[in-house]
């Protein structure tokens, strides 16, 4: 799944150690575009530094995610984990309306034989 939205905070890191080794998680809030009123994502990067790097405040990204919910102490507790973060492309500027043609210049008139131009108007 995929929403695009934009970062509203950038939560500090939290890193630890499992039985499978060090990991690091970093949540990060983003408001979704195109709702009438704003709903707030906070979406877990799980050991994606260099991409919760690139990430600016106020920015437009387009975030792939997973949900995923599991049961603890008969609670249940639900991620929304990212896997893939681009940056939205800004929309395109509407086309330049075409400028009208450039108004030819009268060409100097050459006095016979002199070679001399001859620019005055009248």
């Amino acid at each position: 799944m995929e929403f695009v939205g934009k970062v509203l905070e950038i939560l500090p890191a939290v890193s630890g150690q499992s039985a499978r080794g060090t990991w690091e998680r970093q949540t990060v809030v983003f408001e979704q575009a195109n709702k009438q009123f704003g709903k707030e994502i906070a979406v877990t990067f799980m050991n994606k530094a260099q991409d919760v790097a690139m990430l600016r405040v106020g920015e437009s990204y387009t975030v792939s995610f997973d949900i995923e919910s599991r049961k603890y102490m008969d609670k249940w507790y639900t991620d929304v984990r990212a896997w893939r973060v681009q940056p939205q492309q800004p929309q395109a500027q509407p086309p330049m309306q075409d400028m009208p043609p450039f108004m030819e210049e009268p060409q100097p008139q050459y006095s016979a034989g002199a070679g001399v131009v001859d620019d005055i108007p009248f």
